[in-house]
């Protein structure tokens, strides 16, 4: 691990972690792309699936999962899905959409396990995964070397317990630390409830320093961090969700800047009750000026903007949870829990649903989307 690391550390030097364009992947024939493509884990009554569907609605690909998955990353090169497992889950299978093929199956190793989400650096050399290591409960980012089958390269915490999402800024990761304590003995109970300290950290990813982090105050220590965007200009738009008593009525959105505190925004009141205490996934426009916030609870996607930090409107979507930005300003789509596709649009109240075929139609789509834009 010591070599690897040091490779790692070495490239990171070089400055190798800078942003790469998407190209055609081996195999594509002239003129093809991958643009437009849709991919997602998904579920039946029998099995759990990795999904890839087309910008027509075609299921390109449905792979078999050994369990549940949670988020699905691009490789920015190959023609590679990364399915996550849902927490407390062990695995990471990387697959040739292309093809159908397995690239690899990541394994967490003894005594860890994967929180849902992972990315490749924007080189597409590393594979970075948030995970939790059990005997301490503490909560790990990895870094795993995909030229060299995808061994652990290194280490670091997360400076805090139950970290999700993760995103990378340069040779920056920024973590969601949700303030969850679990262990897989459990299953998915929450263990820590009363003593629970979300919170967002800034990491360098080569010396694995703090940077930065900032917390919930006291009395909504309750609210849980755990997924996020972010824009060009920095802003990070969050979705939250409570873990106290069904009686509050606490905000489930939040922004962060660099230097300052978190900052809260609540949607009126009608939207917020109906949003059930619970905001499952968010995803910043191209513009970097709208955020989409979906509460699958509430049957809801709520809309934002994260200039003037206020709330715009909501839109209904039964069970929709899936969210990514088109290449348009101000446009997202959204997958739901039924098999169903939208386009939305807040600035004009664009709601369309979107064709799917039957293969893709049945299966319920989970929390989280990926585009390819190409």
């Amino acid at each position: 691990m010591e070599t690897n690391r040091r490779r790692f550390l070495s490239l990171l030097a070089a400055g190798y972690l800078l942003p790469a364009t998407r190209v055609l992947a081996s195999g594509t024939t002239p003129g093809q792309t991958d643009a437009g493509l849709l991919v997602s884990a998904a579920s039946d009554r029998r099995q759990h699936w990795l999904l890839a569907t087309d910008a027509e609605g075609q299921t390109q690909l449905r792979y078999p999962l050994p369990e549940r998955a949670h988020h699905v990353e691009l490789h920015p090169q190959q023609p590679w899905a990364a399915a996550v497992a849902r927490r407390p889950g062990r695995f990471i299978e990387i697959v040739d959409y292309h093809s159908g093929q397995q690239v690899k199956r990541v394994d967490a190793g003894e005594g860890h396990h994967f929180f849902g989400h992972a990315l490749f650096t924007p080189d597409g050399l590393w594979l970075v995964s948030t995970e939790n290591d059990i005997a301490s409960g503490q909560g790990q980012i990895v870094i795993r070397d995909v030229s060299n089958h995808f061994v652990e390269a290194s280490r670091t915490p997360s400076y805090g317990i139950g970290p999700h999402e993760l995103l990378l800024n340069g040779n920056q990761v920024l973590v969601a630390n949700g303030g969850i304590l679990t262990h897989p003995d459990h299953g998915r109970e929450k263990l820590n409830l009363d003593s629970m300290q979300p919170s967002l950290a800034y990491i360098d990813l080569k010396s694995g320093d703090l940077l930065e982090q900032v917390g919930m105050s006291a009395d909504n220590h309750q609210l849980s961090i755990r997924h996020m965007d972010q824009s060009a200009a920095g802003t990070v738009a969050i979705a939250l969700q409570y873990q106290g008593s069904i009686s509050d009525n606490k905000p489930l959105v939040a922004v962060h800047r660099r230097g300052e505190p978190l900052k809260l925004l609540r949607a009126p009141d009608p939207i917020n009750n109906q949003m059930e205490q619970y905001a499952g996934s968010a995803r910043i426009d191209r513009s970097g000026r709208i955020a989409a916030i979906s509460a699958p609870r509430g049957n809801l996607i709520t809309f934002w903007d994260i200039e003037q930090d206020r709330f715009i409107n909501a839109m209904r979507c039964r069970d929709g949870c899936g969210l990514a930005a088109t290449d348009q300003a101000g446009e997202f789509l959204v997958s739901s829990g039924l098999g169903h596709l939208y386009r939305m649009r807040p600035l004009d109240n664009l709601r369309e649903r979107l064709p799917l075929d039957p293969i893709a139609a049945q299966l319920a789509w989970d929390n989280h989307m990926n585009l390819c834009l190409g």
